[in-house]
């Protein structure tokens, strides 16, 4: 069981924008939906009291189509992966979660289950909250920096594992594609993607909302988990 280590977080791709502190200037373009799930009402409403404060914010009874649903748990059980999927897949919500404690052989069903934005509770203030939600919302991911280098090593050993498979599956990525995932991979936000591979930021972003629709994946760090399992970063 991995428990929540200290001053450790960082993102897949964008994780903080100025948007969202903007609120005070009058830059907010768009609320966010945000609806909170927790085990105890004490939890929930710790989370709610947080995100109440930010006006980018709009909390919700329900979690559903276009809404972000905030999950706190201590740790991952049968039970929340159900509800993981049930949200991200009949519900069709964006994931956050804060979570207590994950085990290495947890994560890749996290991802798979279309949660691109995790939070460690002991990190869970209302600013990291709202930069994970506004990632979420975004179609970005957020995970601590522990976690994205044990997700990587996770998918690398599964992927060296099938190595030399008869008939194993090709995801057909075209080069800049593997190029903008790349990147991805490493941290860098749609700006410094645009700026490394000189393109567009509208160019980035197509390319990564072309491969997701394509091969049917739930979020950029679910399109990096699936190239790094087919070998191709």
């Amino acid at each position: 069981m991995l428990n929540s280590p200290r001053n450790t977080t960082t993102s897949i791709t964008t994780t903080t924008s100025n948007r969202g502190s903007g609120a005070a200037a009058g830059v907010v373009d768009r609320r966010v939906p945000v609806a909170v799930s927790a085990p105890d009402p004490i939890s929930r409403e710790g989370a709610v009291s947080q995100l109440r404060r930010h006006p980018e914010i709009d909390l919700r009874d329900e979690s559903g189509p276009g809404t972000v649903a905030l999950l706190i748990e201590d740790a991952l059980d049968d039970a929340a992966l159900t509800r993981l999927r049930r949200i991200v897949r009949s519900e069709g919500a964006r994931a956050v979660l804060v979570i207590g404690a994950i085990r290495e052989s947890e994560l890749l069903d996290v991802v798979e289950c279309g949660v691109g934005a995790i939070v460690w509770r002991h990190e869970a203030t209302a600013h990291r909250l709202v930069q994970a939600v506004l990632a979420a919302s975004r179609g970005d991911g957020d995970l601590p920096a522990d976690l994205l280098g044990r997700l990587i090593s996770q998918v690398g050993t599964l992927h060296r594992g099938a190595a030399g498979r008869p008939g194993a599956p090709s995801l057909g990525l075209a080069p800049r594609e593997v190029d903008v995932l790349r990147l991805v991979a490493e941290g860098l936000d749609t700006g410094e993607i645009a700026g490394k591979l000189s393109y567009s930021e509208r160019t980035v972003k197509n390319v990564m909302h072309g491969l997701t629709t394509r091969l049917h994946l739930r979020n950029r760090a679910h399109a990096v988990a699936y190239a790094l399992r087919e070998g191709y970063i």
